[in-house]
């Protein structure tokens, strides 16, 4: 029996982590079903106004957009911003060196002056260039995230449930960042284990935990499931989202930088933000839920409990029912 669940736990591994890839495929036929979509809802729209004899309204209909976006998502953060680092450093740095050489020869002068000049345009580099651009493609690639999330779940899903309230959802909102926020830094934390590569391990663990939260949260929001929710469907069916995190996590842990890790997750989170409106989890594999998310629950209580004084609700959900 023990070795069936153990099968199980393995199979529910693999599909997630073939479902993480899916969206490679789905982003080529996508925009496809929403024109066709698109033009069902304006046949039957004309068939009754035609029907009623009443003039056809204006109607805000969705535009194919999510080939556009994942794009425009690789054109910014790779063909800008990535490239710009590639030239900075393979191109631009390499020259100056070789034009300082020319002036100045191989001589003692030349590499006391290279090493006191290349701090400096490091930093001006990065003061001037790297830093705005990097905020600014933080905005607009949230901005085209959502978009992308928007399109594909009113393609395959139709019309979102979102929170009762404004209130609601903007609770649920701050503590999701509060929750991610710390729950990053706790990945950061266990990564310096100091056994041999255990810390690594249980950080990539940690990794594919968010980085599943973050593609399946937007499906997951427009469905109306709160925090407490979310967390607790993840740490329940945990080898099914350790295996759909897997590729992003070992993907962006490669580069050395992190901005150039940055770029790689934005190039690719929106395939896996595709695949996480498509997939259907495998559930209920595991008796054992993965609490990784219980301390960093624990601490935001304490800090929301403070900072506002409440401790009854959040989101219309009891605190104390947050923590497991």
């Amino acid at each position: 029996m023990e070795v069936n669940k153990i099968y199980a736990v393995i199979r529910a591994f693999l599909k997630g982590a073939i479902d993480s890839v899916k969206g490679t495929v789905s982003l080529f036929y996508l925009d496809g079903k929403i024109c066709e979509k698109v033009a069902a809802s304006e046949r039957i729209k004309r068939t009754d106004s035609a029907r009623k004899k009443k003039s056809l309204p204006s109607s805000n209909v969705k535009n194919p957009k999510i080939l556009k976006r994942i794009i425009q998502c690789c054109g910014l953060n790779g063909g800008v911003f990535w490239l710009s680092l590639i030239l900075f450093e393979y191109v631009l740095l390499p020259s100056l060196n070789y034009l300082l050489v020319s002036i100045l020869g191989q001589s003692m002068v030349a590499s006391t002056v290279w090493s006191w000049t290349t701090p400096v345009l490091y930093w001006i580099f990065s003061t001037l260039w790297v830093m705005p651009l990097f905020l600014l493609s933080k905005i607009v690639n949230t901005l085209w995230f959502q978009d992308i999330a928007d399109s594909a779940f009113w393609c395959t899903q139709g019309r979102s449930h979102y929170f009762s309230s404004c209130s609601k959802f903007i609770a649920d909102s701050l503590f999701s960042l509060v929750i991610q926020t710390l729950f990053l830094l706790q990945a950061m934390f266990v990564s310096l284990f100091p056994i041999a590569h255990l810390g690594e391990v249980l950080s990539i663990v940690h990794m594919c935990m968010l980085y599943s939260l973050y593609a399946f949260e937007y499906k997951w929001c427009k469905l109306g499931w709160e925090l407490h929710q979310r967390l607790l469907f993840i740490e329940a069916n945990w080898p099914y989202f350790v295996g759909f995190g897997l590729p992003l996590s070992v993907l962006t842990a490669l580069p050395q930088s992190y901005i150039v890790s940055a770029c790689v997750f934005s190039i690719l989170f929106p395939l896996f933000i595709i695949s996480a409106n498509e997939a259907k989890p495998v559930t209920k594999v595991c008796d054992v839920q993965l609490q990784l998310f219980s301390f960093v629950i624990t601490l935001s209580n304490g800090i929301f409990n403070k900072t506002v004084k409440k401790s009854t609700t959040l989101a219309g959900t009891p605190l104390k029912k947050i923590k497991k």
